[in-house]
């Protein structure tokens, strides 16, 4: 077994990812010239969700990781992590002290992938159409601090900002800001289907079984001008049922790696016996992963359960038993590894204690057992979640103050189900759109958060603004700190645990390593196959 330690990231002051080989080989057939890339996310089009891959519709990290490939924004993440850098935009700024207008300036021969030049009447067509749909999804929210757009001749764009936020340019970095064609979308309502047109590094071919999606191919775009190198023609992402099936893939060389989402058993057996000629890599993280509630059902509506279930609920247990190495206990919204970070939850409440929770739910006066169904989602997180629910559900009723059952549904129905408020309790997880410890409090707490959760501190809703006004984002932490307590208090979300991401690819594709950063955001154009960088 051969262990590599690469030159670290510059994000955030992460571990560097680690490599654990074994052999080799002349690497997997792959399609061909193609690389072939494994996912277990789906991709479905239906009634609730009829436009999956519209950047006006989309946000999650499955559908975004689609958009990245396809789309420029004007900013976007350097290869190794920090502060977002220009692409479709040759530079960008903020033209006053308080960070409430910021200048964009186009690269010159931007095209779509059918020729047509770029304009900022593009961009700002993109940006407020975004604004202007406002879909259910709270993607919308990202942007809705943007007061007026002003373009000036072709290539130049400005953004007067309601209020001033030194997250700004991460914002622009993300698909909502993606910039698209007026020939191709509609301005005020969404694009249904999995067609995607764009000027990004990749044009993309979705090929469906009815609803859902198979596979996609991403093809190098010729008309691509931007800060992207892309080292590699062709690229297919395959879509598949679960983890299991994926890995058996790679093993055959039918795919040539996989990402997301590899379960705990494949991620330790790779770790401790490496198969010939795969390499196991690891990449850091920023993955979250929580309960929410929604606070106006009458089983939750009174806090005292939500901090009962806070007081009693052993996250390292969990995170141990279900995912062994691959997780650890976290104690905030905001995970341990980004700035502002507290340990909230374990400030308030210790360590686990059925006494705690007993005397919270007596002298609120809420009679017990509290009977309660704990939602989750079957197939968008990985294998590991249903596991994950039985785990929790066997510690809350371990202590008869709970009698808690447990219900798994498809991300298709679960999303709609979860935004329409039909569950009282449910698990979801989150991936940063950036790294800031902004956006681990804003779509949870914000208005038009993402989780449509009614919840609503007015407190919160005052800091969050406030802590955008500080370019040094570390001037912003004692907002952030008081946030982190007012969540641990009121527990509208109970953080559970934070993760590590792998992935896993045959030897003779390169790149590797730079295939996920620590948002999860898959990078296709990293990866070539054997010397071909």
């Amino acid at each position: 077994m051969n262990v590599k330690t690469l030159v670290p990231l510059a994000a955030i002051g992460l571990l560097a990812p680690v490599l654990v080989a074994c052999g080799s080989t002349d690497g997997g057939s792959g399609g061909g010239d193609a690389i072939v890339v494994g996912t277990t996310d789906q991709f479905e089009a239906n009634a609730d969700a009829p436009a999956p891959l519209d950047p006006a519709y989309a946000y999650d990290t499955g559908a975004w990781n689609v958009l990245r490939q396809t789309f420029q924004t004007l900013m976007h993440p350097p290869r190794g992590g920090g502060e977002p850098v220009p692409d479709a935009a040759e530079s960008c700024t903020f033209t006053d002290n308080a960070s409430e207008s910021y200048r964009c300036k186009l690269r010159s021969g931007l095209r779509f992938a059918d020729g047509t030049p770029v304009t900022a009447e593009d961009v700002k067509f993109s940006i407020q159409r975004v604004l202007d749909i406002d879909a259910d999804n709270g993607t919308a929210a990202l942007l809705s601090n943007i007061d007026t757009i002003e373009t000036k001749g072709d290539d130049e764009v400005i953004f007067h900002l309601a209020t001033p936020d030194a997250t700004f340019p991460y914002k622009l970095s993300t698909p909502v800001a993606a910039i698209v064609s007026p020939k191709q979308y509609d301005g005020k309502k969404l694009r249904e289907g999995f067609q995607v047109d764009g000027s990004g590094p990749y044009t993309a071919r979705a090929e469906t079984d009815g609803d859902h999606v198979s596979k996609i191919v991403f093809t190098k775009n010729p008309h691509y001008q931007g800060d992207i190198k892309v080292r590699n023609d062709k690229v297919e992402l395959r879509s598949f049922a679960d983890a299991d099936a994926m890995g058996k893939a790679l093993e055959s060389g039918d795919i040539d790696l996989m990402t997301r989402a590899m379960s705990p058993e494949q991620i330790e057996e790779l770790s401790v016996s490496p198969k010939e000629g795969i390499t196991l890599t690891e990449v850091p993280g920023l993955e979250i992963r929580y309960l929410a509630f929604n606070t106006e059902d009458p089983s939750v509506k009174n806090k005292a359960v939500r901090q009962a279930m806070a007081a009693v609920i052993d996250r390292g247990q969990i995170a141990g038993k279900v995912y062994g190495s691959t997780a650890e206990p976290l104690y905030s919204l905001i995970p341990t590894s980004i700035a502002a970070h507290t340990n909230s939850f374990y400030n308030k409440y210790g360590e686990p204690s059925r006494k705690k929770a007993a005397a919270i739910l007596s002298d609120a006066g809420i009679e017990t057992p509290v009977k309660l169904e704990l939602n989750y989602t079957t197939d968008k997180y990985g294998d590991g979640t249903a596991k994950e629910f039985e785990a929790l559900r066997d510690q809350l009723n371990a202590g008869k103050l709970f009698d808690v059952t447990v219900k798994g549904t498809e991300w298709s129905k679960f999303r709609p189900a979860q935004k329409r408020g039909d569950y009282a309790v449910y698990g979801l997880g989150w991936f940063p759109d950036f790294p800031d410890p902004d956006n681990y409090t804003a779509p949870f707490l914000d208005e038009g958060n993402f989780l449509n959760s009614p919840y609503v501190s007015e407190e919160a809703r005052k800091l969050i603004p406030q802590s955008r006004r500080e370019a040094d984002r570390t001037a912003a932490s004692p907002a952030f700190k008081r946030i982190q307590e007012i969540v641990a208090n009121d527990v509208p979300v109970l953080p559970l645990w934070q993760g590590k991401q792998y992935v896993a690819a045959r030897d003779d594709i390169t790149g590797v390593e730079w295939a996920l950063n620590t948002s999860s955001d898959l990078q296709l154009w990293e990866l070539a196959r054997g010397s071909d960088v």
